[in-house]
């Protein structure tokens, strides 16, 4: 039994919880900015649980799916999967109760949420099979990444009504805007975590933003880091956010400029590192966002 427990949280990367940091972040930041400072209790324990659960089965659906091409890549080779130790209809019966556990705290929540997050669950399952046919998959994810941000504010904002109207409603303009800056970020640490597969990626026919980036491919992560500080220090100057907030991004910003010392070679370590520690990048906006709304 104990064993068995063992390969699950493998198989969910409970020991790297650097993925679901990424998503947990920019989550919280939407959470605190939709409710104008600390939203309750009841949804920080909805999202916080929902994005370690929700991302723990992502990583049941992503190994099944990509089990024929991780076993060519030194990184991923051992993972349960691929490396037989767990079979793949098991990997999905995990996911599928982690999925259903997650959908069960959206339940807790209002009707527009509830439907956004349907969508979020099909653009997830979308994400494995885009690297087949995307030139930059990591567009894709950089959606699946950031669809906590309009159910974020779809959590606070929204009322019991199902329509689609409802979930426009709930859903305002700078919310959208947040998710747009916030797919640059994931399109910058994704484009670092496929740099450290490139080889085997460039060997086995798979596709990447590394690969179609080719020789520009570091200074497209600076631009991407660039872009994403950009619009979400307009967006939150427009919200009325200050000098905290600021400070947080500047912090965010000085890690930028850390991690290009890190991937500038393009060698495997350095690149792993650098996307390691990006959810860092992440906290340091959330920081600044949640000391402005503390301070005001």
């Amino acid at each position: 039994m104990r064993q068995k427990l063992a390969i699950y949280l493998n198989l969910i990367r409970w020991d790297r919880p650097a993925g679901w940091l990424l998503l947990l972040w920019p989550t919280l930041s939407a959470l605190w900015i939709a409710a104008d400072g600390f939203p309750g209790w009841h949804l920080v324990v909805v999202f916080v649980a929902g994005t370690v659960v929700m991302r723990s089965a992502g990583c049941c659906i992503n190994d099944v799916a990509d089990r024929d091409f991780d076993r060519h890549v030194k990184r991923t080779a051992q993972r349960p999967v691929t490396s037989g130790a767990l079979g793949p209809r098991e990997a999905l019966a995990v996911g599928a109760v982690l999925a259903l556990l997650a959908f069960a705290l959206v339940l807790t929540t209002n009707a527009p949420t509830i439907l956004l997050s349907v969508l979020g669950a099909f653009i997830t399952l979308l994400y494995p099979f885009a690297k087949r046919w995307v030139s930059m998959p990591q567009a894709v994810l950089g959606v699946a990444f950031s669809f906590g941000i309009p159910m974020a504010f779809s959590a606070v904002l929204g009322a019991q009504e199902w329509s689609l109207q409802a979930v426009q409603d709930a859903v305002p303009p700078q919310a959208l805007w947040l998710l747009v800056g916030n797919l640059f970020w994931v399109l910058a640490y994704d484009t670092e975590y496929a740099m450290v597969d490139r080889d085997d990626d460039l060997r086995i026919g798979m596709r990447t933003s590394a690969i179609t980036l080719g020789r520009w491919d570091v200074a497209a992560v600076m631009a991407f880091y660039a872009l994403y500080l950009a619009s979400w220090a307009w967006l939150g100057l427009s919200l009325g956010l200050g000098t905290p907030y600021l400070v947080g991004l500047a912090v965010a910003a000085a890690q930028a400029g850390w991690h290009y010392t890190m991937i500038r070679q393009r060698s495997r370590d350095g690149c792993f590192r650098a996307f390691r520690l990006n959810h860092w990048v992440g906290f340091a906006v959330f920081a600044g966002v949640a000391a402005d709304f503390a301070l005001a």
